[in-house]
This record gives C-alpha cells, sequence and structure tokens, in this order.
C-alpha cells in the first residue's frame, strides 16, 4: 500500500458519523480522495434521505475538502478492460462500482470499502477500514 486511499461511498458515510475504524485510519496521516461517481452516490443519498439540506451541504463539504476524481477517457479504458474481465468470468459487481475500481487503478490508488464483491477486480488493490 502507498498511503493514497480512493474512499468508497460506505467509507465516507462511516466517516460521516464518526466510525472509530475510519477515523483511526485518517489520523494516521493519509492521503485521500473521492471520485465523482462517489459524490454522485452521495447527492443521490442525500435527495432521498429526510434531511435533505443538511446531507447536500454535508456531500458538498465534503468534496470541497477533498481532492474529486473525475472520469475521462484512461478511466473509460479501465473501466472496459474491468468490465470485460467480469463478464467473462461470470462475476459482475454494481455498474458504479466497475466505475470506482476503474479510477483506483487508474490513479494507482488503494480502494478503502466494506463491499467484498471489489475482490472480484482483478489488479484491484482493496482493503476495509
Amino acid at each position: 500500500m502507498n498511503g493514497r486511499f480512493l474512499l468508497d461511498t460506505n467509507i465516507v458515510i462511516a466517516l460521516s458519523v464518526n466510525d472509530g475504524a475510519v477515523m483511526r485510519r485518517l489520523e494516521e496521516g493519509v492521503t485521500v480522495f473521492l471520485s465523482s461517481i462517489v459524490l454522485g452516490e452521495l447527492f443521490f443519498g442525500a435527495y432521498r434521505s429526510a434531511r435533505i439540506e443538511e446531507n447536500l451541504e454535508r456531500a458538498t463539504e465534503f468534496a470541497a475538502n477533498n481532492t474529486v476524481l473525475v472520469c475521462d477517457t484512461a478511466t473509460a479504458r479501465h473501466y472496459g478492460r474491468i468490465k470485460s474481465r467480469l463478464r467473462e468470468a461470470g462475476r459482475p459487481i454494481p455498474e458504479n462500482d466497475i466505475w470506482i475500481a476503474a479510477i483506483a487503478q487508474q490513479h494507482e490508488l488503494t480502494l478503502v470499502s466494506r463491499d467484498t464483491h471489489f475482490n472480484e477486480v482483478e489488479g484491484l488493490e482493496a482493503i476495509a477500514w
């Protein structure tokens, strides 16, 4: 691990409720990134919540305080390779998670998630906090 991490949605949510395991890891001085896909999932969750404005503000603030990585042509190439290999193996994972994995691989980041299906992505370094 290189100390550079891409946070999945479930980790950002855990962070927002001060989850001890996530808080301890962040105190180690690691560098974290957020994908535009995760940000979209956070905004979607905010719009579906009972406290829309509060959650929109929280997601906006989190994005403003972290580096957000967006999809580009290189991301799309990684996405295509990952999705093709998953399909060949008969091991599909959710569409957004393929994009998240592609961004992690593109930027050589360790993906932090509590979703075990990321283990299906060949060559992806994924850990759980």
